[in-house]
């Protein structure tokens, strides 16, 4: 069953579908103790016909020409649908952290039964971290799709700061289908 194929989407999925796929880009992060910097990103989001959405990115530092410096964070986690537009999200990370996330999920654009525009904003309900982890207590996502772009920009709460905007990305859809993807 090909992943991205739309009969194979669940009913519950429809208002999340229009993050199915996969996307790249580029993004900053800033935060007050640390430095500003760059990051390139790849996130995928899939289903397997169930309803949820299977959810992974990766992130690394580049430098000013676009270049690859190092690895960032990875998470990965799933996108649950709930009644009025609602949905869940949990998110594990490698350095220490779970996190359940809860929000809404609204269609800002539909065009021929497509979504062309959408937004899901969502908030920590619970972090939960390991002993070794640094201090984060929450944070607020939003995600958009915007003239065919995924924008999504996340605050976070972390090492005695109040909720402070830290990250933000464009990414773009990558077409898998396409000869040599």
């Amino acid at each position: 069953m090909d992943e991205a194929n739309e009969s194979a989407i669940h009913e519950q999925l429809l208002p999340l579908s229009w993050l199915i796929g996969r996307w790249t880009g580029v993004g900053t992060g800033q935060y007050p103790s640390i430095e500003d910097f760059r990051f390139g990103q790849e996130v995928s989001f899939s289903t397997d016909g169930r309803p949820f959405l299977s959810y992974a990115s990766r992130s690394w530092l580049i430098d000013d020409e676009g270049n690859r410096v190092r690895p960032l964070a990875t998470e990965s986690g799933y996108w649950r649908p709930r009644p009025g537009n609602q949905v869940e999200m949990e998110l594990a990370h490698p350095t220490g952290y779970s996190e359940i996330w809860y929000g809404h999920v609204e269609i800002t654009g539909l065009e021929n039964a497509r979504i062309t525009g959408a937004r899901a904003e969502l908030r920590t309900d619970m972090v939960g971290r390991t002993e070794s982890a640094k201090d984060y207590s929450g944070g607020h996502r939003l995600y958009g799709l915007v003239e065919d772009r995924l924008l999504w920009t996340f605050d976070m709460a972390a090492v005695g700061h109040p909720i402070t905007n830290h990250l933000a990305a464009t990414l773009n859809r990558v077409d898998d289908s396409a000869p040599g993807s």
